[in-house]
Order: structure tokens, then C-alpha cells, then sequence
């Protein structure tokens, strides 16, 4: 089943995460995954830590800031992307660019460019994502120096 979160189950969710990492309380698997991009971004725990501020702000963009809940989403999506594979291909791509760039951090956010270019790809064509053109993507920041 495919499932949509809005933006505020998105932004509660992580909330949610960090309030349980903070404490202590054991996490489901995908809680643990998200805890782990959680730790690596030190300056989103501020918006984490407030989860009514977090809401409030849904329709606020700065200029200039990152938004850390599609940010960490991004990560969250592309680490579920490779453990399952899918698209095919994927794993191998983002694996190669990681040892390319011995970071899986930094990996994930060239790999980011390319997720965020495929989706807006898709939705300014109206079809469905090319998987095989974000993988090459991928494959292309593998190959650069």
C-alpha cells in the first residue's frame, strides 16, 4: 500500500524521533534510520525539538534555508530506496559514489540533486519518474572528480 503522508504527519514524525533518541526509548527500524540522518544534520535539532513550532512554520520558507523535514525525508527516502533496490540499480550507484566520495553522507546529498531533478522532471512532464535517468545521474557524480 502506497502511503502519503502530509506535511505535518511528516514534520511529527521526526519531531517524534528525535524527542524518543533524546530520551532513550527504543525505535522501530525506521525511527532508527531517520535517528542516524537526524544525528548527522546537529543543526536541524532546534526545529526538531518543537514540534508545535514546527507546524506553525509549515508554510514558511526562508530564503536561503534548507528545509530540514524534506531534507531528512530525502535521506530517509533514499535509504529505503537502496535497501530495497528500487529503482533497480540504485543501490549499486549510490554504493560506488559513496566509496568514490568515502562519505555515504555526501553521497546521499549528490545523490538528492538527482532525486530532486527526476521528481520535478516527472511532474513538469506529467509522467511517471524516470528511474533509469536519476540512476545515471547518480552514476555521473560516481564518475566525476
Amino acid at each position: 500500500m502506497l502511503m502519503q503522508p502530509s506535511q505535518a504527519d511528516v514534520r511529527r514524525f521526526f519531531c517524534s524521533v528525535y524527542a524518543k533518541a533524546l530520551a532513550g526509548h527504543a525505535l522501530e527500524a525506521i525511527e532508527t534510520i531517520a535517528s542516524q540522518w537526524i544525528d548527522e544534520h546537529p543543526e536541524y535539532h532546534a526545529e526538531l525539538a518543537d514540534v508545535d513550532a514546527a507546524l506553525r512554520n509549515m508554510a514558511v520558507a526562508e530564503e536561503g534555508k534548507t528545509n530540514a523535514f524534506l531534507h531528512l525525508s530525502m535521506h530517509l527516502s533514499i535509504s529505503e530506496q537502496c535497501s530495497i533496490d528500487q529503482p533497480r540499480g540504485i543501490r549499486q550507484a549510490v554504493e560506488l559514489l559513496t566509496h568514490r566520495r568515502n562519505s555515504l553522507h555526501e553521497a546521499h546529498h549528490h545523490t538528492m540533486e538527482c532525486l530532486g531533478q527526476m521528481i520535478w522532471e516527472s511532474q513538469r512532464a506529467g509522467r511517471p519518474p524516470d528511474g533509469d535517468a536519476y540512476i545515471a545521474c547518480v552514476q555521473r557524480f560516481a564518475t566525476r572528480d
